[in-house]
């Protein structure tokens, strides 16, 4: 779960300059059940990032761009399996966590 909340929070790196780690998190942890739900309500694969931007999600735009590769990780569990774990808190709770190590990651990335 780790793996995937560097990639996200990689993939939304633009929207890190003007908010805080708390705010910033939050809308990771949004997106994560807002995947997590579309699995539970049988959203295709292939429609889910459509379907949630169809429901115009709260968190700013860049933040979307995280949508396929969670849904690639989250299409892989089993339904009955995330009924019983809230997966965007979780999300919240690591990447509150693991906020200082994914920013050293983006500032590597944005040297290379």
């Amino acid at each position: 779960m780790i793996r995937i909340a560097f990639a996200a929070a990689l993939l939304a790196a633009p929207a890190y300059a003007s908010e805080s780690k708390e705010q910033s998190c939050k809308y990771q942890g949004q997106v994560m059940a807002a995947v997590q739900q579309a699995r539970l309500d049988r959203v295709k694969q292939e429609e889910v990032e459509q379907v949630i931007l169809d429901n115009n999600p709260e968190w700013p735009e860049a933040y979307s761009n995280a949508i396929p590769q969670l849904a690639s990780h989250v299409y892989t569990m089993k339904r009955r399996d995330l009924k019983e774990t809230d997966l965007g808190a979780l999300f919240e709770q690591q990447c509150l966590q693991n906020w200082d190590q994914i920013q050293a990651m983006q500032k590597q990335l944005k040297s290379n």
